[in-house]
């Protein structure tokens, strides 16, 4: 029987619950004011539940290379940082979590695999890319929300330099955003990371594209060509199969959007319909 139960606690900034899984006996569900943060399993860190972070695994696996250098923003569970390690021997993470408290949290109950590799840093997302040195990051993963909503500090001109800073030259910056039809902010945000990177896709599912429902939409940037065939492949045979948009269908998704130049005009996403990013 699963003598597991649920632990909440007050962080930094809100309220943290650990929901245990009652079909995996060591898989937890982490909520932060009732939105979904992560969901990792101790036993098993290759078991993605979220779609999103199987996207973002999806772009990991097709990274060519090894070890690669990945530089984690957001850290939660570290479920992707913990997949990594697994995926990806001897890949070399940073993770910066803003809220100490929740690290200090997952730490404790949730703690990462003796010598995986994995550091863990208590910081402002923008203030750890600052300090991080030029051309030394192979993928810089995004998936920071303040509340259901991603920080408008993450979606400026200024933002995208900075992270374009520390990419390597073939180097991908990957991004977990949230948008609805008619995409405003997604198309605000192609178009800012347009100024610094060649190459944008987009992967998301199709019921989002076609402007049915608010979701998860995971940006790519690089100045080298991404794997987009390898990456369509793989979002298709998925459990809940998503579109890589790329091309024209991007520049569809681009028209009309300007860049986000200032940071005194941060740019949030929007925020998400009732009951869309929550667990009772």
């Amino acid at each position: 029987m699963d003598m597991r139960i649920p632990l909440t606690r007050t962080v930094d900034l809100g309220v943290a619950k650990l929901l245990p899984d009652v079909d995996r006996p060591r898989a937890w569900l982490l909520t932060v004011d009732g939105a979904p943060q992560s969901y990792v399993d101790l036993d098993d860190p290759s078991h993605l539940e979220f779609e999103y972070v199987r996207r973002l695994a999806h772009v990991l696996d097709q990274l060519p290379g090894d070890p690669l250098d990945l530089l984690h923003l957001g850290g939660g569970a570290m479920t992707l940082a913990r997949y990594a390690a697994r995926a990806r021997p001897g890949v070399r993470q940073t993770v910066v979590e803003a809220d100490a408290g929740l690290s200090a949290l997952v730490a404790e109950e949730l703690p990462l695999p003796a010598g995986c590799g994995v550091d863990v840093t208590v910081a402002d997302a923008r203030e750890a890319v600052g300090r991080t040195a030029a051309a030394s990051v192979d993928l810089l993963v995004a998936d920071v929300f303040s509340g259901a909503r991603v920080p408008g500090s993450l979606t400026t001109l200024p933002w995208v330099r900075a992270a374009a800073r520390v990419l390597r030259p073939d180097g991908v910056y990957a991004a977990n955003l949230a948008d609805a039809a008619p995409f405003s902010f997604l198309g605000s945000q192609l178009a800012t990371f347009a100024t610094e990177f060649d190459q944008l896709a987009v992967i998301a599912e199709p019921s989002v594209l076609r402007g049915r429902r608010y979701g998860n939409a995971v940006l790519l940037a690089s100045r080298r060509e991404l794997p987009l065939a390898g990456l369509a492949r793989s979002t298709a045979a998925d459990a809940f199969p998503a579109r890589v948009v790329h091309g024209d269908a991007l520049r569809a998704l681009m028209r009309g959007a300007e860049s986000v130049r200032e940071d005194e005009a941060p740019a949030r996403s929007p925020e998400p319909p009732s009951g869309a990013f929550t667990v009772g």
